[in-house]
């Protein structure tokens, strides 16, 4: 399992490296354009403005709101501020007006992108909002399913990886007489770039945690269906992976 887990950070990283583009554009700004797509299939691109000798800006400049508002997200009016600054939250990014920011040092700063990038995309994910269908967060439906069974867990969860990174875990489940702790990730979007960086994110804390910690996946599947081959692609990681029309099949692994 080591060895199959250490392979596919190296590829993650080799991936990030190859496809991640540095370009300077003014004065201290350098312009960083990351491999992972938005819902129109653009890719994100993240600006680093250098304010003090060791000391550094990163945001988004607007973008990722801005595409939130022409879904029709904004019209939910303080709910939309609430949940985007709870998402936040835990990734030491920050709302200022438009623009999800953070700060960075030279020692910090692959993690604070890397954090950046997280938010960007669970953000893009929020355009279901949009939906009349939809009525929250997948990570709120998540909780009410797990509130209604009486599982206990801790959400909001953050973790080290073997890289450095920082890493977001949606619930955690503690260890029972009957089970082994359990770390629950969701997956908003079936994506590729997603699947590839849920898989690092688990691979990359794995060996923080105990032996027996189990890792599953809930992927929402009420507006795209999971393409062939994604539950195949955890399940070789020794990730349980469902999609959330099959959730239940997951109760008595997240119940014991």
């Amino acid at each position: 399992m080591t060895s199959q887990a250490d392979l596919l950070v190296n590829s993650y990283h080799e991936w990030l490296r190859k496809h991640t583009h540095v370009k300077a554009v003014a004065g201290d700004i350098t312009e960083f354009t990351a491999p992972f797509l938005d819902r129109h299939n653009d890719y994100f691109q993240i600006y680093a403005e250098r304010v003090a000798a060791d000391s550094y800006l990163l945001t988004d400049d607007g973008y990722v709101i801005g595409e939130l508002k022409s879904s029709g997200v904004e019209s939910r009016g303080p709910r939309r501020q609430d949940l985007i600054r709870r998402l936040l939250s835990g990734l030491g990014v920050t709302l200022e007006g438009a623009e999800l920011r953070t700060s960075a040092t030279s020692e910090n700063f692959g993690q604070r992108i890397h954090n950046l990038i997280q938010a960007m995309l669970s953000i893009d994910d929020m355009h279901v909002l949009s939906q009349p269908t939809v009525e929250g967060l997948f990570a709120e439906d998540v909780a009410r399913f797990l509130d209604a069974r009486r599982i206990r867990y801790t959400s909001g969860v953050k973790l080290a990886g073997r890289s450095g990174f920082d890493h977001l875990i949606e619930f955690a489940i503690p260890k029972s007489e009957q089970a082994p702790e359990r770390m629950l990730k969701l997956m908003r979007s079936p994506r590729r770039d997603r699947v590839e960086n849920l898989l690092f994110a688990i691979a990359d804390t794995r060996d923080a945690r105990d032996a027996e910690t189990e890792f599953l996946a809930l992927i929402d599947d009420r507006k795209r269906d999971v393409p062939a081959g994604v539950i195949e692609a955890f399940e070789r990681y020794s990730v349980t992976a469902r999609a959330w029309s099959s959730r239940e099949e997951l109760l008595d692994r997240l119940a014991s």
